[in-house]
């Protein structure tokens, strides 16, 4: 999707005013020498403006201009921090609104207000600093992508290489992203070479929900093929399998050989670094060298290298290190596109003013607060159990179910309930399914692969016992239900409650490899 930008008012009027004062001044010299010039200096500033008072007006009309937008800006929001509106305000509102949001008793109105209060100020990300942040990661990139790939042609035909593009995954490009637009998520598709194909089929032995294993098919496989499978291949039960590891281990090295050429092209724009774990995929570091006004934010994009199996769909490195022998035979399967197509029909079906993005940032955001109030190991299990992809997973399932126009904006906490108790359900029985493996219950329109038609199901929760969805399906209900608590207690400047939270991609790998 592109990047879309909206005007910042709080720079374009200093920057109205300072050129205003600019000319003014200008046209005050030039008055000025032609004073000089002429016999008689009564006339020479007769007609002109005094420099002092044009400035104070101008700076009078900015400050007249930024009340009233601010002030208009207050009207369409709200009250903020739950503020009582004035008599006037309350008696319009109370007009306009329809006969059932009148009749909501004063405690729904008031957790709606917090939670609006909470989403406003906490989670909701400016669309211009967000694009500007995805414009700046697609540069670097693409840079760094170019500069393997032409790298990655000169081994030869019996080896791996970069096909040349990347594909953009994770809450960041599908407007669910909270806190700040610091960390990404990138696909980096790799080729195979050629007349080898990539066979994906569920893995039968253990390992974490939805594992696959990766078969390689060709003409005189594997006796013209013997130097890449020596390099890029594992032996499970008697069969050559692409190795999941190997192939990570490659593209860290690869990737830390091309950099060099790309940080020479981007060192008067930023600084950057690669930072590689074993079996962790590699985070491409971004720090601007310029202020670009509003968005000097350091970030974190994070570089999976990707097979592509076609219609796309990408198999990437398992989420977590499985705990079965040969854990470097296992792929996971990713299906973002058809997550973001699902997302693109939910919006056309969806009133213009649904809140299902709002209230799966909500969620997150509820999430985040309490695991701050978490000790270990109960804070990771809980992050584990209830993460993105699990909630998102959770939305698109409630969603589907019907009907669209309950998620209009003045049902935000009636949907927000509905989704809380839907997930809570879901842990006590210990089944929550994968959306897209084996679901033959999805819209037509979208046109899902057949290889995701006859997949076998997947329950994402089958990786967990059941005192540890027990624990998490109670700590989910308490946290709702003592909502405003747990959002009071973190009622501080934005980024000081923020703050201890690291980015995700400088932790150990999660389950939310899948994309947020």
């Amino acid at each position: 999707a592109a990047a879309v930008y909206t005007l910042n008012l709080r720079v374009f009027w200093p920057l109205v005013t300072c050129l205003c004062t600019a000319l003014l001044c200008l046209c005050q010299a030039l008055r000025g020498r032609a004073a000089e010039e002429g016999a008689a200096g009564a006339g020479a500033g007769g007609g002109s403006v005094p420099l002092l008072p044009g400035s104070a007006l101008l700076l009078l009309g900015y400050l007249l201009a930024r009340y009233r937008g601010e002030a208009g800006g207050g009207r369409r929001r709200g009250p903020p921090g739950g503020a009582a509106p004035p008599a006037a305000a309350a008696a319009a509102a109370a007009a306009a609104t329809p006969p059932a949001a009148a009749a909501a008793p004063p405690a729904a109105a008031a957790r709606r207000g917090l939670l609006e209060a909470f989403y406003a100020r906490q989670l909701r990300l400016s669309p211009h600093v967000l694009g500007h942040s995805k414009a700046h990661v697609g540069r670097v990139v693409g840079e760094l992508v170019r500069a393997a790939k032409a790298q990655g042609l000169q081994p030869g035909p019996l080896a791996l290489s970069l096909r040349g593009d990347f594909v953009r995954i994770g809450s960041a490009y599908e407007q669910h992203k909270v806190r700040s637009p610091d960390c990404f998520d990138v696909l980096v598709p790799l080729r195979l070479p050629p007349r080898l194909e990539a066979e994906a089929r569920c893995a039968a032995g253990p390992g974490p929900p939805g594992a696959f294993v990766c078969g390689l098919a060709a003409p005189g496989w594997p006796r013209h093929y013997r130097a890449f499978a020596e390099a890029f291949c594992a032996e499970l039960q008697g069969r050559r399998l692409l190795s999941s590891a190997l192939v990570l281990r490659w593209f860290q090295g690869h990737l830390q050989r091309c950099l060099g050429a790309v940080r020479y092209r981007l060192q008067e724009r930023c600084r950057v670094r690669l930072s590689a774990g074993p079996g962790r995929p590699p985070t491409l570091l971004l720090q601007p060298r310029s202020d670009h006004l509003c968005c000097h934010l350091s970030m974190a994009v994070r570089l999976i290298p990707a097979i592509p199996l076609g219609d796309a769909l990408y198999l990437t490195a398992p989420p977590e290190e499985p705990r079965a022998a040969r854990p470097e035979a296992l792929w996971g399967l990713n299906a973002s596109r058809q997550e973001q197509r699902l997302l693109s029909w939910l919006k056309e079906q969806a009133p213009a003013s649904s809140c299902h993005l709002k209230c799966l940032q909500i969620l997150k955001g509820l999430r985040d607060l309490r695991a701050q109030r978490l000790a270990e190991p109960v804070c990771s299990q809980w992050g584990q159990v209830l993460s993105s992809y699990v909630l998102k997973t959770a939305l698109f399932s409630l969603l589907l179910r019907g009907p669209l126009e309950a998620w209009d904006e003045r049902f935000l906490v009636e949907r927000l309930e509905e989704l809380v108790m839907f997930l809570r359900d879901c842990l006590r029985k210990q089944v929550l399914m994968h959306l897209f493996l084996g679901n033959a219950a999805l819209p037509e329109a979208l046109a899902l692969p057949r290889f995701l038609k006859e997949a076998a199901p997947v329950n994402l929760l089958a990786a967990f016992d059941g005192p540890t969805l027990d624990l998490a399906a109670r700590l989910l209900l308490d946290t709702w239900n003592q909502a405003p608590r747990v959002i009071a207690a973190c009622h501080g400047p934005r980024h000081r409650w923020w703050a201890p939270a690291p980015c995700r991609h400088a932790a150990e790998p999660g389950p939310e490899l899948q994309g947020e």
